[in-house]
């Protein structure tokens, strides 16, 4: 079975990293508690703003293998998302040394395409950005209209209920089928003194 991945990885937020709408569930300001690390936002029982479980390791595995890891939503808070990316800390990657420290999770996005929109113009701006072609791009989203970008060529693949390893294997295990390696082997002409 083949590890190769798309060059660029792309997530929508809104239940499909993290379980709210931005622009509704969750009230500015954001803080992070000092000791806890956790980001709630000022609601009378403040919400506690954060990834789905798997997300974390899914960010250090995309981003150690060299992949671009970009945000796609249609968000009216654009702020606020960014805001929340920005005071998340996804902890260290598990077996890293003891000395790591949880990093903000804006730091593993290359790119950020956070503004109401389609998501097909979203595409088209990472595109004209990165020069990475569509067909090297895989894109989760919990909103089945949101495959209209596979239009473009983009690889969709649907989170009906966030984020999680076995949603990354499938999108990936799709992407794959659709773009097998292309192998071209040598042909190697027989020496005619190798063969008497």
């Amino acid at each position: 079975m083949t590890t190769r991945l798309p060059k660029l990885v792309a997530f929508d937020l809104d239940y499909t990293l993290w379980d709210f709408w931005v622009d509704t569930h969750v009230h500015p300001p954001l803080k992070r508690d000092h000791v806890t690390g956790k980001v709630i936002d000022s609601q009378r029982k403040p919400k506690t703003i954060d990834f789905y479980k798997d997300v974390p390791q899914i960010m250090h595995r995309l981003q150690a293998a060299g992949v671009t890891i970009a945000a796609c939503s249609r968000t009216d808070a654009p702020s606020l998302a960014r805001e929340a990316l920005d005071l998340i800390l996804i902890p260290p990657r598990t077996g890293s040394d003891s000395s790591a420290k949880p990093i903000p999770a804006i730091k593993f996005f290359d790119q950020l395409e956070i503004y109401p929109s389609s998501k097909i113009r979203h595409f088209k701006q990472l595109h004209e950005k990165t020069g990475i072609p569509y067909d090297e791009m895989l894109f989760f989203d919990d909103e089945w209209r949101n495959q209209e970008v596979e239009e473009l060529g983009v690889t969709f693949t649907l989170v009906p209920n966030g984020l999680n390893d076995r949603i990354l294997e499938k999108g990936l295990e799709e992407w794959r089928k659709r773009h097998p390696v292309q192998v071209t082997e040598d042909v190697v002409e027989a020496d005619e003194t190798l063969i008497s």
